[in-house]
């Protein structure tokens, strides 16, 4: 949570981080993913590339930032795939609001950095389970194997499933 104090309020509020993820596929239908470093809260846990937004980028911008960063890749966004707003999401501790793109990779090298130990492309019935997993990002992967299968109007906006 971030603490802020208003101008025109003297009472201490706290608000929600803004995150910005990625769902990639590559032309063999595998999805990529990154393993969190150590050091990182639920480290050695994958997740879908993605990060907080920095102040003064827009979505697009900060999500393919983060995309660099944590793999190296360039991107290019397809759409917005979600917009995850529930404040009881499962293995969160700050209320992140999440906006999911589809994206796909359009030049550039895996590269680590110290965030990501591993980055790795996943055959989409192979990916590891619940417990390999920071955060809830298994299960949206999952909600994104439904829309792949049949597909559905996006994005879906406040999603409480499991999530």
């Amino acid at each position: 949570m971030i603490k802020c104090m208003f101008e025109d309020s003297k009472k201490t509020v706290f608000l929600r981080h803004v995150v910005v993820d990625m769902l990639v596929l590559n032309k063999n239908n595998q999805i990529l993913l990154v393993k969190r470093a150590p050091r990182l809260t639920r480290g050695n846990k994958y997740t879908v590339p993605g990060g907080y937004l920095n102040r003064d980028e827009n979505l697009v911008e900060g999500a393919l930032r983060e995309f660099k960063e944590e793999t190296g890749f360039d991107g290019r966004i397809l759409h917005l795939f979600m917009i995850n707003d529930n404040p009881n999401r499962r293995k969160e501790d700050r209320q992140n609001v999440c906006f999911v793109f589809i994206a796909e990779v359009i030049s550039g090298e895996k590269k680590l950095n110290d965030e990501v130990t591993e980055i790795k492309w996943f055959d989409l019935e192979n990916i590891p389970g619940e417990d390999a997993f920071a955060f809830d990002h298994r299960e949206m992967i999952e909600l994104y194997f439904e829309y792949l299968k049949k597909p559905f109007e996006l994005p879906i906006l406040g999603f409480n499933k499991k999530i």
